[in-house]
């Protein structure tokens, strides 16, 4: 007897299942176009009304994406709506909504109860439903599977529920979705049966897990790496300036051994959706079972403190010229959270700019892929990119060099900014008064 899951994973092998995608931010709208691309109908959901009309106008607004892949996709088919009823349409439904800290830094998982709470009255038998934004162990068993059997239907037989953490790492070339490998674990195995058979035709391998608890501990582990690796760096750059040793030499010159070290850069501090709050989610669950992550907290604690090391260094090098910060006009050079891309989710050039604010100074920015200061949930700031000139660059008593794009002339900026404060080791092995290395 063919059972519900069968004809499931029957209509997602030909290819004539239905994807939603739920959130169609810098993890969703690639995952459109890839499941688009390769024969399915997709609908799309999100509440911000004016992504929707462009997408259905054919438009990206995510810098590294073309509009014409998404003109494909309309022409293919896909539409994006902001009417949740129609989730009924869907055979499988991928969540991929924010997951941020809240102002206490305790995972805020609001976004995804409000999107469950929204799609739960219009679900149907034989859907796949799977959450892929970053979350604490437990997420999909303590709030997913209580408000979906609420519609009645008995998740592993009528319906079916997954974890997939996404992996995306905007703007990088050498990475795409297709070839990044998927992790799926199934609240039961049917579920992971269901979740597997959803993602195998998209990506070219999936990593089947033994529960949706797993899968959301794979996450955190991949990001607390480098967050904690990224704290140790972070920590050896103010020991090594202190000693008067370029850290930038010292960790290209052990790069160089051939096992046993990853090399990690310092920078300005953690940026990005993960990297910055992933840490902080799981050392919030495990204070439920009576534990204290001291090793992974302190990096947090040393990342969080780099926008202020900064500021010190920028700080030192004004009164180096016989300046004090306040009054000072300061640009800041790049506020993506890292290079070549548009995205500014937790960029740290922002605390950076909100500190040197508050002291006093006039503050600005360039940055080529962000004309525009955009609207963010807790910062704000009336602001639009200054065209990089020699002129703009000779009317600031300082720079500050937080981002490192490709499309900034560095050598421009060396031979005519008064003062350059150099968090990404573009200036590495400089030893003149103007260069200060952050």
């Amino acid at each position: 007897m063919t059972t519900i899951k069968d004809r499931l994973i029957g209509r997602l092998e030909r290819k004539e299942a239905v994807i939603g995608i739920v959130g169609l931010g810098y993890v969703g709208l690639p995952l459109m176009l890839r499941y688009s691309e390769i024969g399915y109908r997709v609908l799309g959901i999100d509440i911000d009304a004016g992504k929707v009309e462009k997408l259905n106008a054919g438009r990206s607004y995510i810098e590294h994406i073309d509009s014409e892949r998404v003109a494909r996709a309309r022409d293919a088919g896909f539409e994006a709506t902001t009417d949740f009823s129609r989730v009924a349409e869907a055979d499988a439904l991928i969540l991929c909504v924010p997951t941020p800290l809240n102002k206490y830094r305790e995972p805020d998982i609001s976004f995804v109860i409000g999107t469950v709470d929204a799609l739960k009255g219009h679900l149907r038998e034989g859907q796949v439903i799977s959450l892929e934004s970053t979350t604490y162990p437990g997420t999909t068993e303590e709030e997913l599977l209580p408000r979906i059997e609420e519609s009645g239907l008995a998740v592993g037989e009528s319906l079916f529920l997954v974890y997939s953490p996404e992996r995306e790492d905007p703007g990088n070339p050498d990475f795409e979705t297709r070839t990044i490998p998927k992790v799926v674990g199934g609240h039961t195995p049917a579920c992971r049966e269901a979740g597997v058979a959803l993602y195998r035709p998209a990506i070219d391998q999936v990593v089947p897990l033994s529960s949706t608890r797993a899968a959301e501990m794979t996450k955190l582990l991949e990001n607390i790496h480098r967050a904690v690796n990224i704290g140790l760096v972070n920590e050896m750059k103010i020991v090594a300036d202190r000693m008067g040793i370029d850290i930038f030499e010292v960790v290209d010159a052990a790069a160089t051994k051939p096992f046993g070290f990853t090399p990690y850069y310092p920078g300005p501090g953690l940026g990005g959706h993960c990297i910055p709050i992933d840490p902080f989610y799981l050392t919030w669950k495990a204070r439920e079972y009576g534990l204290h992550t001291r090793f992974i907290e302190l990096s947090g604690e040393i990342n969080q403190a780099m926008p202020d090391y900064v500021v010190g260094k920028l700080i030192e090098g004004l009164n180096q010229h016989g300046r004090a910060l306040k009054g000072s006009r300061v640009l800041v050079l790049g506020i993506a959270y890292k290079k070549n891309v548009d995205d500014m989710r937790e960029s740290p050039s922002v605390h950076i700019m909100e500190r040197i604010r508050d002291r006093g100074a006039e503050v600005a920015y360039s940055d080529p892929h962000v004309p525009v200061f955009p609207p963010m949930r807790e910062h704000h700031f009336e602001l639009e990119s200054v065209p990089l000139t020699p002129t703009t660059l000779a009317e600031y008593d300082a720079v500050v060099l937080a981002t490192d794009h490709d499309r900034f002339d560095y050598d421009m900026i060396r031979a005519h900014a008064q003062l350059i404060v150099d968090t990404r080791g573009i200036y590495r092995g400089e030893s003149e008064d103007r260069v200060i290395k952050a």
